[in-house]
């Protein structure tokens, strides 16, 4: 894998972000050759607003969890010095660029928007494609292929990174590398493949001894046909 491949999950305070809704987790986990390295970047954010109850019945977070933790601005460029140059991979991609978008548009407009530094692959969108017509959640997709040993009981932003990133290396993996022949390369395949199947090397013949009844029989046989026939058999001939 030539690419730096990060793959990336928020939770928010909620599911709009127009509406003010923030974020209040990052995780991303950076893939070394088509596997999770140790490298990481994971950060509980404090949003300064109310957490959503429908959102904390999904991560588990509350607004007393996050008391403590930084404000976005406090890890803005750690993050982005973490994500820069990558190809982020990111389940429903868009839901989560906005939001990081708007966190670093809050810092500041000079910041550069996540697509200016990095391109954005969005693994829900492959997943359609691959799976036409099906459900293609987060959850389904690690149930399909089943990808097991994590605790499910909340969604969280680092488990969701590295449960994607088990998701993402399925999806993309397997794929053959075709190697194509010109009509020369085909014709010798092709005589190669012949000549092997008639091959004797190593074959060994077994000698058939005919007997004096068996000819007097085959004799009579072929004169029987030449004469009913009116022709010569094959075998008079050699």
């Amino acid at each position: 894998m030539n690419k730096k491949y990060i793959i990336l999950d928020t939770e928010t305070t909620g599911l709009e972000v127009h509406q003010g809704h923030r974020v209040i987790e990052i995780g991303a986990v950076l893939l070394n050759d088509r596997k999770k390295s140790d490298e990481n970047f994971h950060s509980y954010l404090n949003p300064e607003r109310v957490i959503d109850e429908e959102a904390s019945k999904v991560h588990g977070i509350t607004n007393a969890d996050l008391d403590d933790k930084p404000l976005f601005s406090e890890i803005a460029e750690e993050f982005l010095e973490f994500i820069e140059g990558s190809t982020l991979v990111i389940h429903n991609a868009p839901f989560d660029v906005g939001f990081l978008n708007n966190e670093i548009n809050l810092v500041s407009s000079k910041l550069p928007k996540l697509e200016d530094i990095c391109e954005i692959e969005d693994s829900l969108l492959i997943a359609r494609d691959k799976f036409p017509g099906q459900r293609n959640s987060l959850d389904a997709l690690a149930n399909r292929f089943e990808v097991t040993g994590y605790d499910r009981s909340f969604h969280g932003a680092l488990l969701d990174a590295n449960i994607l990133a088990d998701v993402f290396m399925m999806l993309t993996g397997g794929q053959s590398k075709f190697e194509f022949m010109n009509d020369a390369s085909i014709a010798s395949a092709a005589k190669k493949n012949i000549d092997n199947a008639l091959s004797l090397e190593g074959v060994e013949l077994v000698k058939l001894q005919s007997t004096d009844e068996y000819d007097k029989n085959h004799s009579k046989r072929l004169t029987e046909i030449s004469e009913k026939y009116s022709i010569e058999t094959i075998w008079s001939k050699h």
